[in-house]
């Protein structure tokens, strides 16, 4: 899903607990803290008092730092009005104070009259605004849930899919007593975090659980330790279960990169048969291993083909031994 109507002003202020959270208090406009912020990107237009407000866009976080503040504080009453009211005029969803400076009570009245929130941080301005922006750009991030299991292996975060009880827990489980560790079973959410970037974690209520068919629910870190778990992970390759079908087509040399689509952002993708006498867990972590190696620039699939050409140009260039040899008679 994707957070197309924005988040509301009052996830700010939800946001505010926490020893690495930013603090923020409500100072004025608090029937409109359900006004939708709609991007992660915060705006300090200053000019934006003295009349120059073309640049202001909406949904938006409008920043007011030492500057504007004594700059209000210069202006005679009637003139600190006017521009208030200028600035509020816009569809912006609210106005954060930084450096903790206390406003104008023009400021607050009017932002109280029109409904905009007021919100006021003890934080300098640069802090500020790189917590706001990563606070907002997490909160609307799209995101989704998919089914499957996602696993750090050596290092990459693979996402294991396929129908329901093809074997991707039984799978991963044989991956995790091998040492490598599990983010996620069953449900796995993704979110978007940039145009190439995509995260991976565990719902809170199944986060380091897994569920087996014959045995029920097991708890990961309870039998191999909390080393066998992590909490999120990028997700960097989908490989994907399917039963092996009797004459359909499979890669047999490794040349294609498929990829498949998630939330915009495209993901190596592997179709790997399963089959009986296929031991599954060891061909997720060859494949693994060779998409490690391909990201480093070695494509063993390419480098192989590229020696054959090369050996099958090298025998059409050789002549014949007994071409034109005169004593070699027909036989």
């Amino acid at each position: 899903m994707s957070h197309e109507s924005g988040v509301p002003v009052r996830a700010l202020l939800d946001e505010r607990t926490g020893s690495d959270r930013l603090p923020i208090e409500l100072l004025a406009g608090a029937r409109g803290l359900d006004r939708p912020i709609t991007s992660p990107h915060v705006q300090k237009t200053g000019l934006a008092l003295a009349g120059f407000d073309e640049y202001l866009r909406p949904g938006r976080v409008l920043i007011f730092g030492e500057s504007e503040i004594r700059y209000l504080e210069h202006l005679d009453a009637d003139a600190r009005l006017n521009a208030v009211r200028l600035a509020l005029r816009h569809d912006f969803p609210c106005i954060l104070l930084t450096g903790g400076f206390d406003p104008p009570a023009a400021l607050t009245d009017e932002a109280e009259l029109v409904g905009v929130p007021v919100l006021r941080t003890s934080v300098a301005t640069p802090e500020a605004v790189e917590q706001v922006s990563t606070m907002l750009e997490d909160a609307l991030a799209e995101e989704t849930v998919v089914h499957g299991v996602l696993l750090d292996l050596l290092g990459l975060g693979v996402l294991l899919t396929g129908e329901s009880g093809i074997g991707k827990s039984e799978c991963a489980l044989d991956l995790i007593v091998r040492g490598h560790r599990l983010i996620a079973d069953d449900a796995v959410e993704v979110k978007r975090q940039t145009d190439r970037v995509l995260l991976g974690r565990s719902p809170e209520l199944t986060r380091h659980h897994m569920e087996l068919r014959g045995l029920g629910i097991i708890s990961i870190p309870e039998l191999f330790g909390i080393s066998s778990t992590r909490s999120s992970k990028r997700i960097e390759l989908v490989i994907r279960l399917e039963r092996w079908e009797p004459g359909q087509e499979y890669d047999r040399l490794g040349l294609d990169d498929a990829s498949v689509n998630m939330l915009g952002v495209p993901v190596p993708l592997i179709r790997m048969p399963v089959g009986p006498g296929r031991n599954i867990a060891t061909l997720v972590e060859v494949a693994v291993r060779n998409q490690l190696l391909r990201t480093r620039g070695h494509h063993a699939a390419r480098a192989f083909v590229e020696r054959l050409d090369a050996a099958l140009l090298k025998a059409a260039d050789t002549p014949d031994e007994h071409e034109d040899d005169p004593e070699r008679g027909d036989s």
